[in-house]
């Protein structure tokens, strides 16, 4: 059986290639992808991830868009030929007729939604594999990924977070952005800095706090974590001798943020909804005092192992266990 589209070709420099669409099924039916771990000798794509193609296929089926071109390289077993009158293209439908040089989950998200759909299609024809492994190694070192940060930082315009995402953005814009924040000065909402905490970075660490304390009201819990911060910064600096920009650190900021509950909690226990930095101070100067000052800078084995250490001495302390 022979496949036939219309196509335009497309000339750079010496090199021919062909843009057009293709249903998915047929695309299904004749493109692969080569990986190392099954074909150590010729092959050079990473293993599928099933579960990102099923992202893919999830966000298909609810009417999202994917306008980026897939690309292949023709094979011989396609009988790939190129009509200049027609302007057109054909191919036999080998299942092994395109080799897949940019593309596999989608290709395969594609498939898993379904749905009759055709996507944009770039065709590559005669490339030696030399050639086709220089191009895939140019198309994932050439196109710079869209950073996380902005991703994160422009969803918004979306009008499609969900209440965690809009609580999250609450804290992070309020404590990039208001005169009173500790913390002002150390946040990069759309990009990642050296010295700054970015939005990937406040997100990952905010996330069990947000959700515990999802229906709480959001100014009383920007409020409870500035002081916090605060008094995190000034117990750091009094006890350690530690300049308090070190909280920007992502592990550091990651172990404070998620120890944040526990101290809240018996905060709120304690005092109420009255905030007085003296107050959260006693709380979180002996766990300072008790510290090493090297897991406070440069934390080793990750945020967890820091948090461990910190819920560890705020347990064991007599004021952690009963209400004054």
């Amino acid at each position: 059986m022979r496949h036939s589209y219309s196509v335009s070709l497309i000339t750079q420099g010496d090199i021919r290639f062909f843009s057009l669409t293709l249903p998915i099924d047929v695309l299904k039916a004749t493109a692969f992808a080569s990986n190392r771990e099954e074909d150590p000798m010729e092959g050079f794509q990473r293993l599928l991830d099933k579960k990102k193609a099923q992202r893919i296929a999830d966000y298909i089926k609810t009417g999202g868009v994917i306008p980026t071109s897939i690309v292949l390289s023709a094979q011989p077993s396609a009988e790939f030929q190129y009509d200049t009158k027609k302007k057109t293209v054909s191919f036999s439908d080998d299942r092994r007729g395109f080799l897949i040089l940019d593309g596999q989950h989608r290709v395969y998200g594609f498939s898993l939604a379904d749905i009759e759909l055709r996507v944009p299609v770039i065709i590559f024809n005669d490339l030696s594999r030399k050639q086709e492994v220089k191009l895939f190694i140019d198309i994932n070192t050439q196109q710079k990924q869209v950073p996380n940060e902005l991703l994160l930082d422009i969803r918004k315009l979306t009008q499609e977070e969900g209440e965690i995402e809009s609580f999250t953005r609450y804290l992070f814009d309020s404590f990039d952005t208001r005169p009173e924040s500790v913390l002002l000065g150390m946040m990069s909402a759309s990009s990642r800095k050296s010295g700054k905490i970015s939005r990937v970075t406040f997100n990952s660490a905010v996330k069990q706090t947000v959700e515990q304390f999802l229906e709480s009201d959001r100014e009383l819990i920007w409020e409870g974590l500035n002081l916090y911060f605060k008094s995190v910064g000034r117990c750091l600096n009094e006890e350690k001798s530690i300049e308090a920009s070190v909280i920007s650190n992502p592990l550091v900021f990651k172990a404070w943020m998620n120890f944040f509950p526990f101290v809240i909690q018996r905060y709120l226990d304690r005092n109420g909804m009255n905030f007085r930095i003296e107050k959260m101070e006693e709380l979180i100067r002996p766990v300072i005092q008790k510290m090493p000052t090297k897991s406070l800078t440069n934390p080793q084995g990750g945020y967890q192992a820091v948090l461990d250490t910190m819920t560890g001495h705020f347990f064991s302390l007599k004021h952690a266990l009963k209400k004054k």
